[in-house]
């Protein structure tokens, strides 16, 4: 019912649109019927699907205009793109351009999507910065939601000449690179979103691309990134419907990416010291420079369009759920580990600190509003806390049959 509902309202929006061209402006020209439409469909959980059908059009109506007019067609960006829209309509089939093109799309899309679910109209701020050094960044913040506390969607597009620690960190990790200078650029989206109520998980992602081209003139490229769930308390469907989602997202690519990718996830978010995961996992790769670029692209433009779909619907399930004191004091203390594991294990935020012109503000974007700590502090057996400890410990295949 709600299908047809949306089949026969976008039918209408389309007519509309037909009439008044491509142009956005003529939408003040829509009729009010038309309007409570968008709105209501849009009110009635239909956030994603909209979506969809206006990032279509958007992509059709690029491809017609052709390329003088293909990034100025855009309008869907938190702001202006860090690199002038004249650079990237003149390289479009760059791969810099294209990922900068998709980051912009990933950062507007989730965060509209995030403000849609808060009650009294809360939006992200919007900080455009540039850095000396070479390029600069994009960071969109929601503080003091009724939904989210604290929610951040940073976009950044950088280069430069790579710091000695990260060339060491590099070559730790098989990179060959001639000696010398050695200039570098990487783009990249990443989010952290910190939920109010306590039964809606904290989630995270991240992809990127890196190009450096070392003194003998050879360039080497690659991607990485990932999509992780951090609930503060387990409902397993939450974690399936996550996992699913990812592996939706993976499968098309290759059969092979999710259980590898899933299990360097669970690797990667491990916290030594405490001996547990950050959360329930998801995926995570890195230095993926296979099959090739452009599928490579592909790949990860899939990943990237999964976290609305893989997030949204348990933000929705739970953001009206019952919680006390107990529950939040709980969250706290599970959020002073996701602060322990970005200050100390993170490769990105080491990466972002040891960075020549470094952003402290949006690198530490991904801290939450509040935290706490306690001295020795361990959950009682057969609770609700005791259970997802149990799960950070013992990382589950969670879609096996």
């Amino acid at each position: 019912m709600i299908l047809k509902m949306f089949r026969k309202n976008l039918r209408l929006i389309a007519q509309q649109m037909s009439t008044h061209g491509a142009n956005r402006a003529a939408t003040q020209k829509w009729s009010p019927s038309v309007r409570r439409i968008i709105g209501g469909s849009i009110g009635a959980g239909g956030v994603a699907f909209a979506a969809y059908y206006w990032s279509t059009r958007d992509e059709v109506h690029m491809a017609a205009a052709g390329s003088v007019n293909r990034f100025a067609a855009v309008s869907r960006y938190m702001t202006e793109p860090i690199t002038d829209r004249r650079v990237l309509d003149e390289h479009r089939h760059d791969m810099k351009c294209r990922m900068e093109e998709l980051v912009m799309k990933i950062q507007h899309d989730f965060c509209r999507a995030l403000e849609a679910e808060e009650s009294f109209g809360k939006k992200f701020s919007v900080d455009r910065w540039e850095r000396k050094e070479g390029g600069g960044g994009i960071t969109c913040v929601l503080q003091d939601g009724e939904v989210f506390e604290k929610a951040g969607v940073n976009i950044s597009v950088v280069h430069g000449n790579l710091p000695k620690g990260a060339i060491q960190q590099m070559r730790s990790r098989g990179k060959q690179f001639a000696d010398g200078e050695l200039p570098f650029f990487a783009i990249g989206v990443s989010s952290v979103i910190h939920p109010r109520n306590p039964m809606v998980p904290t989630i995270h992602f991240n992809y990127r691309y890196f190009e450096v081209t070392d003194s003998a003139g050879q360039k080497q490229w690659w991607f990485g990134g990932g999509t992780d769930l951090t609930p503060y308390y387990l409902d397993e469907s939450d974690a399936k419907h996550f996992h699913r989602a990812l592996k939706e997202a993976c499968d098309p690519h290759d059969r092979s990416y999710y259980p590898t990718y899933k299990e360097w996830c669970d690797k990667y978010f491990f916290i030594p010291h405490r001996n547990e995961r950050r959360g329930v996992g998801g995926i995570f790769f890195d230095d993926l420079d296979t099959p090739d670029a452009d599928r490579a692209f592909d790949f990860v433009s899939s990943c990237a369009h999964s976290v609305i779909p893989s997030y949204l619907p348990l933000v929705r399930r739970h953001k009206n759920d019952a919680y006390g004191d107990r529950q939040r004091q709980w969250q706290l203390l599970r959020r002073g580990r996701y602060v322990e594991f970005n200050l100390i294990y993170d490769r990105g935020t080491k990466f972002g600190l040891h960075t020549p012109g470094a952003r402290f503000e949006s690198i530490l974007m991904s801290l939450p509003l509040t935290a706490k700590w306690e001295y020795m502090h361990v959950p009682a057996e057969g609770t609700e806390e005791a259970a997802i400890v149990e799960v950070l410990k013992n990382p589950k295949n969670w879609l096996a049959t």
